[in-house]
């Protein structure tokens, strides 16, 4: 009998790394040991006291009930990708074409998928979230990183932007709000970018998750609306802002001149066909989300407020850790101003405190200084007690 050998993973998987959930394995040991643990990890807010709209839910049981549980058209079905057009105007956007996706994650793989070959790069935001990095990898490409400028509110640096750029560049990532420093960038940012793009003629990738979850009372700018002829391909999805991320249901816009893009989209569509649909009957949940009440909405920036209000107040105040307000999302990205390696002292502090946050380094190489990421998602007395957690451990470690 031939002897079985070991199965050896592809190369295209050997730096695909995910910060948010693999710090997860050290939080485990402390629970495996009896430890109590404080999650401020994830970004999932209904896993406190956020919860999913009724009027989503009954869309999908209703549609269900109607016996929408077969496949869908690849893009998606005619309501949700109406909803969604007429959503993007209401921003601003010209849309060339829209297709719905098993969450913002499927359609940011499509659009990666569909333009990068190997040895390309897109630039993406440093810190920023940390799925396109893992996509690139798998694509074998680059995900060359450019800075978001801290002593500028997080906004992008746009002379290091523009030195990242060579002839093999493909597109700029802009992530607005901005995972994980919770920054809203302004118009002006935003206008630096398009140009940069139209120059180096190269894709925007706008990531706008968060739009809705805006915490400082200004107005959020879709960066497609900004230019009708530059190729931009915008994110969103029911995830965040509609407190349904176990739906998985996102989309993507295409925007741009139709010459330009046209061939680029029916690339994108080439993959939704080859993997069927998003879930049909979770779809009908977009045209009740977008067209609906959003009274969730006022009710969750109203906490969020005071969440992050909480947050800053409680972070400042504690010796070797500064943190800049954030503006958008429900993150902060606060600095540890001492020299350590910023992945050491978060397994350090969950190990020892129970407190789980996320290393600032997995979410990218740039800054060099030392970071971690809050998510101020629950209640405020759980955020207490782990800031008082975060703020003894300070005490003891450091002078």
């Amino acid at each position: 009998m031939d002897t079985l050998k070991k199965i050896n993973p592809s190369r295209r998987t050997e730096h695909i790394a995910y910060a948010i959930r693999d710090i997860i394995l050290v939080a485990d040991k402390r629970k495996a040991g009896g430890g109590d643990l404080f999650y401020l990890n994830i970004g999932d807010p209904v896993l406190f006291d956020f919860h999913t709209p009724g009027h989503l839910i009954d869309a999908c049981y209703k549609a269900m009930l109607d016996h929408y549980t077969g496949y869908s058209a690849s893009d998606g079905v005619p309501e949700a990708i109406e909803a969604v057009r007429k959503d993007a105007v209401k921003s601003g956007i010209e849309p060339y074409e829209i297709m719905i996706t098993t969450g913002a994650s499927e359609a940011i793989d499509f659009a990666l998928s569909a333009l990068v070959n190997r040895g390309e790069n897109v630039l993406v935001p440093s810190p920023g979230y940390p799925l396109y990095n893992a996509l690139l990898s798998r694509l074998i490409g680059e995900a060359r990183p450019y800075l978001l400028d801290e002593d500028n509110a997080w906004q992008p640096d746009i002379d290091h932007l523009e030195k990242q750029i060579d002839e093999n560049t493909r597109a700029i990532v802009i992530i607005n709000p901005n995972n994980p420093t919770g920054a809203v960038y302004s118009e002006d940012t935003l206008r630096k970018v398009v140009e940069l793009a139209r120059r180096y003629n190269l894709v925007i990738f706008s990531d706008e998750i968060y739009d809705k979850l805006i915490l400082n009372g200004q107005r959020h700018i879709s960066t497609a609306s900004l230019d009708k002829e530059l190729p931009i391909v915008t994110f969103n999805g029911l995830s965040k802002c509609y407190l349904a991320p176990g739906f998985r249901i996102g989309w993507s816009v295409v925007s741009g001149a139709k010459e330009l893009v046209e061939d680029y989209t029916e690339a994108m569509k080439k993959l939704a066909r080859a993997r069927l649909c998003a879930s049909h009957p979770k779809q009908f949940a977009i045209a009740c989300a977008l067209n609906g009440d959003h009274i969730h909405i006022k009710e969750a920036t109203g906490k969020l407020i005071r969440r992050r209000d909480l947050t800053v107040e409680r972070l400042n105040a504690i010796p070797g850790i500064s943190c800049q307000r954030p503006d958008g999302a429900f993150y902060a990205f606060p600095r540890i101003e001492e020299d350590v390696d910023d992945k050491e002292f978060v397994k350090g502090l969950i190990r020892e405190t129970g407190v789980v946050v996320v290393h600032g380094s997995g979410f990218g190489p740039l800054p060099e200084t030392p970071h971690f990421r809050v998510v101020f998602l629950p209640p405020e007395a759980i955020l207490n007690e782990a800031y008082d957690r975060l703020e003894g451990y300070m005490k003891r470690h450091f002078s």
